[in-house]
């Protein structure tokens, strides 16, 4: 069936147009079960699983008949019996069975797609899929493989617009709906206060009173709506189940995907952005990290790898994990290809944490051949970029023989952070105050003018940037010059900036083409005085420190820093 929906009244093309959402949302969910429950039911065919995957398919055929879909319902049925015949025993669910049953969930999610785009049939392939499943119904028939598809997208909203969407349960909209009343009366009230003061001169503690009735009616609403915002990592994680399933496949090797934590909420921008870093980490952990099942079976481990994905919240940032079982990262090899691109002058001196970070350094790569999934030194320096793009960071820990773990730390959401602003000069700039570790202060005689050196913290050095001479903002230094000290997973920094004006929430914007391209700035801010503040890009600042003092003839260091007052002023 195919309907042109400019042959119907457009009231009834918006009804049609409701309706094909539903049933994308609904068929993308049946279709992703019963993947997720194939490649379960691949590792553990006893377990049962067998009647909530024909459940699904039963549902799904039921609602593309309900809409006229007669490719789907068609072959969806054709989909029961096999199910069916592998429920009675009549069929074993072994590798085959399931991979010609996943291969059917793919053609099944392209039939839905072109379905919703008024398209019922898909020709040539849609017959081949057929004859294959039907031959797969047949009891010990062979059944030729068909071309692996390049991993398919989620089910689209029927001819979607551009907008995204979330969903939202009605207790949390009735909250914000309640508050956004109790919000409309206290600024009635206010109005009447003004009115009242401009004829008879209200006092300011009326002034005050109100505004503080206000005040935590405005924060709750701001909570609710960011809630609104914030989703489950666990749909993300689901969709890679699949892939890593595949992708293992595809060299010959075994792995098994498990994970955990999968009701931890973070921004749906945040969660749409980590889609291809996340992608790129498990095909680098498929294709360096886990062995063949016969080198695992040698070291004795079981011949079937397992990655590991995790996700929780901690500090106000979300982190996720990616582990997994291998060979970890053989550090000999590392230091091979770091001299053989000349990435530093003697790699052997480095501290295991500063070695296991060239692999994020761009063009890196151990590969000893091009492959589909690495060898070109394409990946994980992007994964570096992207996450830190989000305001986020990544590390790296690798035991070899025993695998490795990276994680990803992100933000909760891109929208607003709790900030520590700090003056320099007329301007004021912002780091995220989870980055920052103490701020302390440089005596007069141990200051410089130079825009980069290296103080003594507790003993360890301390690379540290003069953000005066690093923006080029001209003035004099004042008589007291704070350092901001900064923890980074690629070390340790302090900036040297005139004031410190404190902790407070600040609402990111993007730049404006004023500030776009200057290195070292990420966003701004609106100040509560009404003056932009500038985000610093912590990460590029950390590592120009670093590598100003790795290559700078140092001074010896100054004394221990003294720390400053605790009672610094709060932002503005």
């Amino acid at each position: 069936m195919t309907t042109d929906l400019g042959d119907i009244p457009s009231e009834t093309a918006a009804e049609w147009q409701k309706v094909l959402a539903v049933f994308a949302d609904e068929a993308e969910g049946l279709i992703s079960s019963m993947e997720e429950n194939l490649i379960a039911l691949e590792v553990s065919p006893a377990d049962g699983l067998l009647p909530g995957i024909l459940r699904g398919a039963h549902t799904l055929k039921g609602a593309a008949a309900s809409l006229g879909f007669q490719a789907v319902t068609d072959y969806t049925h054709g989909v029961e019996d096999l199910l069916q015949a592998l429920l009675d025993g009549r069929l074993a669910p072994d590798e085959t069975r399931v991979s010609l049953l996943l291969g059917a969930v793919d053609h099944l999610r392209e039939l839905c797609q072109a379905s919703l785009a008024g398209v019922d049939s898909l020709g040539a392939v849609h017959q081949a899929h057929l004859s294959r499943l039907r031959e797969g119904i047949v009891a010990g028939a062979p059944t030729e493989a068909l071309p692996i598809p390049a991993a398919l997208p989620r089910m689209p909203e029927a001819r979607s617009t551009a907008r995204s969407r979330v969903r939202m349960d009605m207790e949390r909209l009735d909250r914000i709906v309640t508050l956004t009343a109790e919000l409309s009366v206290a600024r009635g009230r206010m109005a009447q206060f003004l009115a009242r003061a401009e004829d008879s001169g209200a006092s300011w503690e009326d002034a005050l009173t109100q505004q503080r009735e206000m005040d935590p009616l405005f924060e709750a609403l701001q909570e609710e709506v960011m809630k609104v915002r914030m989703v489950p990592v666990g749909p993300l994680f689901r969709q890679h189940l699949r892939t890593v399933r595949d992708l293992a496949r595809s060299q010959q090797k075994l792995a098994q995907l498990e994970l955990e934590g999968e009701d931890a909420t973070l921004d749906t921008a945040v969660l749409d952005a980590l889609r291809d870093p996340l992608l790129h980490l498990l095909r680098n952990s498929l294709d360096h990290g886990i062995e063949t099942p016969d080198e695992r079976r040698a070291a004795g481990k079981d011949p079937r790898g397992r990655l590991r994905l995790k996700a929780y919240h901690d500090a106000g940032s979300v982190v996720v994990e990616l582990s997994d079982d291998g060979r970890g990262i053989q550090r000999e090899r590392v230091r091979e290809r770091a001299r053989q691109r000349g990435l530093v002058a003697a790699p052997e001196r480095l501290r295991d944490d500063e070695l296991l970070r060239l692999i994020f350094e761009p063009g890196f790569s151990t590969a000893t051949e091009v492959t589909e999934l690495s060898g070109r030194g394409v990946g994980m320096d992007v994964v570096r970029r992207d996450i830190e793009a989000l305001r986020g960071s990544v590390s790296i820990q690798s035991q070899e023989g025993q695998g490795t773990t990276l994680t990803l730390r992100l933000p909760l959401t891109l929208a607003v952070i709790q900030g520590f602003a700090m003056g320099v000069g007329d301007q004021v700039y912002v780091v995220p105050i989870e980055g920052v570790q103490e701020c302390m202060e440089v005596p007069p005689q141990d200051r410089t003018a130079e825009a980069s050196g290296v103080l003594s913290l507790r003993g360890q050095p301390l690379p540290y940037l003069r953000l005066r001479q690093v923006f080029s903002l001209g003035g004099s230094t004042p008589a007291r010059e704070n350092v901001v000290v900064l923890k980074h997973p690629d070390g340790v920094i302090g900036l040297a900036v005139d004031e410190l004006q404190g902790e407070g929430q600040r609402v990111i914007r993007p730049l404006g083409r004023l500030f776009q391209g200057i290195p070292g700035i990420s966003g701004s801010t609106i100040l509560g005085d009404g003056r932009v503040g500038l985000l610093l890009d912590t990460p590029a600042l950390v590592r120009r420190a670093i590598l100003h003092a790795s290559e700078a003839a140092l001074n010896p260091p100054s004394p221990l820093a003294t720390p400053s007052p605790a009672n610094a002023p709060r932002a503005p």
